[in-house]
Order: C-alpha cells, then sequence, then structure tokens
C-alpha cells in the first residue's frame, strides 16, 4: 500500500507540475528563460557542430515511426509471453497519451522558435513537446511495467534507468537543435512522466482490488501464462465461505 500512494502522489505532483508551468507559459513568464536555453543551444551548436548529427539521432529516438514500433514489438513480446494485462495498459496509454499530447498542443497554440535559431525548420504546435513527451510516456510506462516484473532489484534498476535516460536524450537533443523552448521539453517530461505513473497506478490498484500477488511467494519469480495465473489466483487473499465463518471456535 505504501508503495501505491507514493506512486499516486508522484503522479499528482507532476500533473501540477505541468498544469502550473503552462500556465506560466501563457501569462509570458518563462520568456527569459527560454531565450536564453535558445540562445546558449546556438552558441553550443556553432562551437561544436558535429554535434547537429548526434543530437538529430538522439531525436529520432522520439519519433512517431520509432516510438510506434517499439511499442508494437513491446506489446508483441508481452503477448508472446502471456502478458495480456500488461500489454493492454501500454496499448491503451500510449494510444491516449498521443491524444492528449495532441489536445495540449492544440489547447496552448505557442509558436515554435523561429528557425533562425533552429538546426533546421519544422512546423507544429510547440507547447509540450511531443517527442519529449511522447518518449517519456513510452520509455517510461513500458519501462515501469516491464520492471515491477523482474525479481531482482539490480534488473529493476537498470531496465528503469535506461528508460530515464533514453527519455532525457530525446529532449535534451530538441531544445540542443532549437526546435523546442526549453520549457516545451520541461513540460513535454512532467506530463509524460505522470502519465507514466498513472498507468503504473492503475496496474498496482488492479493488483491489489484482485488480491493477486505480482509473483510467486515461493520462487519470487513474476507469474506466467494461464497457468501462472491460475497459480496466482490460489494464492490471492483467501474468502471465507458461509458455512465455514459459523463454526465455532
Amino acid at each position: 500500500m505504501g508503495k501505491t500512494l507514493a506512486v499516486a502522489f508522484a503522479a499528482t505532483l507532476m500533473a501540477l507540475a505541468f498544469a502550473l508551468l503552462g500556465g506560466e507559459v501563457l501569462e509570458g513568464d518563462t520568456r527569459h528563460f527560454d531565450a536564453a536555453m535558445l540562445q546558449g543551444a546556438q552558441a553550443l551548436r556553432d562551437a561544436h557542430p558535429g554535434m547537429v548529427t548526434v543530437m538529430r539521432d538522439f531525436s529520432g529516438l522520439g519519433s512517431t515511426a520509432v516510438l510506434t514500433l517499439f511499442t508494437l514489438l513491446t506489446v508483441g513480446y508481452l503477448l508472446l509471453v502471456a502478458q495480456q494485462r500488461t500489454a493492454a495498459l501500454v496499448t491503451v496509454s500510449m494510444v491516449c497519451g498521443a491524444i492528449l499530447v495532441a489536445f495540449f498542443k492544440t489547447a496552448y497554440g505557442r509558436w515554435r522558435p523561429d528557425p533562425i535559431y533552429a538546426a533546421f525548420a519544422v512546423n507544429g504546435s510547440s507547447f509540450p513537446s511531443g517527442h519529449a513527451g511522447m518518449s517519456a510516456i513510452a520509455f517510461l510506462t513500458i519501462g515501469a511495467l516491464v520492471a515491477a516484473t523482474r525479481r531482482r532489484n539490480a534488473e529493476r534498476a537498470f531496465i528503469l534507468s535506461a528508460s530515464l535516460l533514453l527519455s532525457l536524450l530525446v529532449g535534451i537533443s530538441r531544445v540542443v537543435l532549437g526546435l523546442h523552448w526549453g520549457t516545451d521539453v520541461i513540460g513535454g517530461w512532467a506530463f509524460g512522466t505522470g502519465w507514466a505513473l498513472a498507468w503504473l497506478l492503475v496496474d498496482r490498484v488492479w493488483r491489489n482490488c484482485r488480491g493477486i500477488p505480482s509473483r510467486s511467494p515461493e520462487t519470487g519469480r513474476p507469474w506466467r501464462g494461464d497457468a501462472g495465473r491460475a497459480a496466482a489466483s490460489r494464492h490471492a487473499c483467501p474468502v471465507p465461505d458461509k458455512q465455514s465463518s459459523l463454526r465455532p471456535p
């Protein structure tokens, strides 16, 4: 229960951060910070021209094509190992997340930085960064759900660290390339992280409501397939029948 509350608190914190940052963006209170970040990124590219190619490659990790392929491969693997519920959570998280990012972009309607400050020109609204937001949703949601099925702490830490690193690289690349304001990326990270935590919370609440442990108490390994789900159900919290409850001690 303690971990579930911690996840709920973190998700709420990320949602509040996104809402507050969005309000500051609408009021124009972030323009000095954003301008400084944009000029710093341009100076960095001028000093290190080869960085543009590297950042473009990192940015591609958050593209629609790459994230769609990554999601399809992950869902296919989860179905292959009989993790249908996790596959469904990943699918719904990505689809609904993409819809919300598009909605927020339209709602805020923020212009991108002037193309003269960018490595190359792109179209579309700016806040929140779609690359930063969707990469956080994809990598962190999948990372968190997959890590929850692993037995060793080292495995879980590695999966979560790799997911976080990929999300950070995508967001940083968008700022360095001058394609987004700094607050666009921060907003995308906040939304994507909060969304990933929300779906991890859904997974935990579902398990708690069903009373089914995520791992075998004998081996510590995650349940697999139909046989695993049947075994997990046998380890769920028992519900006493009426006859046994009426028997005297």
